[in-house]
């Protein structure tokens, strides 16, 4: 045991040491800070104060409710609010399109003057009838730009026509005001603080991250036994350890490198969440609302957490002793690359299994995959974060992971055992069979 240890030991502090470790560790706060910041800092700043000329060619009151709306339109709340548009209306009857061409030529100009332009938004007889209205200007490539003009435009326009019918806009628009349906989940005939969409954003999460984990650190399982084995350090180790002492306490220590990563990230993630206000504050920004990692974590179940750690923690031994078999197989990196093809087909079907659950999580496919060890890592924390699996079924899909992962690790080993000190040709299929039966 000492042996193991003493691998698991020399693995995780050589890592933990690298200058890649501490740059993609300091990376992914800075990552989600930007994900926090930087959206609310572009919608606050990037598009406000728009001059836009209403040209009002509908002989009605039509433009000048639209420039009244324009003029009303403010991005953020309270007294941090700016004005998203400076509108001008022209009134432009009989003489359309020469007033058009005059305000064409003062827009979206190189040099500014008081008299430029940013678009000119064009309103003539046959715009509430057709829904036809023109805009011209220097951010029509931007499409949150055009969708928040066009949503500005839109209501009025369905008053406007319910207005020359005879019917009163404020009556037929609270008449025809959406349900706000309310979710929340129920389990075991209790409800519970999660509702729809925060099941939803655990699931997904839940299968990104041991996919990240297993393309991130996996992956390097890989690549350390290659690198040993062409250095010929594998050939002093195996002296003072057994085969499986080593892949053991290679897989271990990666694996405890990558848990310390994620556990960095996901509380740097969690921190950032929780105090946006405070930090979008200090810009001069107000939040757009509560919500994400810092709302979820607080109502999610323990019992959900244990399943998810117990299960990642399986899951990544078992595509690790995977990868340790593969990189003992081959010679270089690039061979290791093409062999590993079937371990990425097996991750990406699990990944993918996450979201044929979404729909319906007590599925037959959904139980069925739960018993599959390479697809349970990812199928079985999405189900019960879905719909709670009984205990009993839930100690047998345990029991069948840990049963997978053993025959993986006898099989691995095996394949470790010998392929580690063979050199040249990467191993044929023949060759796998020879070296399990052999060892």
């Amino acid at each position: 045991m000492r042996k193991v240890l003493a691998v698991i030991r020399r693995e995780f502090v050589e890592r933990v040491r690298t200058k890649a470790f501490i740059i993609f560790t300091l990376i992914g706060p800075l990552f989600f800070g930007a994900i926090a910041i930087i959206p609310a800092l572009l919608l606050s700043r990037g598009s406000t104060g728009q001059r836009i000329a209403v040209v009002d060619g509908s002989g009605g009151e039509f433009g000048s409710r639209v420039q009244q709306a324009l003029a009303a339109a403010r991005v953020g709340k309270g007294a941090n609010a700016k004005a998203l548009y400076a509108p001008v209306r022209i009134q432009a009857d009989g003489r359309l399109q020469d007033v058009v061409d005059s305000l064409v030529s003062r827009t979206a100009l190189s040099k500014k003057t008081d008299e430029s332009l940013d678009g000119v938004l064009i309103v003539d007889e046959g715009s509430v009838p057709t829904g036809k209205v023109r805009y011209y200007g220097k951010n029509v490539g931007s499409m949150e730009d055009m969708r928040e003009l066009q949503s500005r435009i839109t209501p009025l326009m369905i008053s406007e026509r319910l207005r020359d019918v005879g019917v009163d806009p404020a009556v037929a628009i609270r008449a025809t005001t959406p349900a706000n349906l309310e979710t929340r989940k129920v389990t075991d005939g209790k409800l519970t603080n999660e509702s729809g969409a925060t099941t939803f954003i655990l699931a997904y999460a839940m299968g990104i991250i041991l996919y990240m984990a297993l393309v991130l650190y996996g992956t390097q399982v890989m690549t350390s036994v290659i690198e040993e084995k062409s250095n010929r350090i594998v050939e002093v180790l195996v002296s003072s350890l057994t085969p499986f002492q080593m892949m053991l306490g290679k897989v271990i220590g990666v694996g405890l490198v990558s848990l310390l990563q994620l556990s960095i990230w996901a509380g740097a993630a969690y921190l950032l969440q929780s105090n946006q206000a405070k930090i979008l504050g200090l810009f001069g920004v107000a939040a757009a609302g509560s919500g994400g990692v810092a709302s979820i974590l607080p109502s999610m179940d323990p019992l959900l957490l244990v399943v998810f750690l117990l299960f990642f923690v399986l899951g990544f031994l078992f595509y690790s002793s995977a990868y340790a078999a593969i990189g003992s197989m081959c010679n270089t990196v690039q061979e290791a690359q093409q062999a590993q093809a079937p371990i990425m087909v097996m991750t990406l079907t699990g990944w993918f299994s996450v979201f044929a659950l979404l729909r319906d999580p007590t599925s037959a496919f959904a139980k069925v995959a739960s018993l599959i060890p390479p697809l349970a890592p990812f199928v079985v924390p999405v189900r019960y974060s879905m719909a709670r699996i009984p205990l009993p079924e839930l100690l047998v899909l345990l029991v069948a992971m840990i049963v997978g992962l053993l025959l993986i690790v006898w099989l691995a080993a095996r394949i470790y055992r010998v392929g580690i000190l063979m050199y040249g040709k990467r191993a044929s299929f023949g060759d796998i069979l020879r070296w399990v039966r052999a060892a």
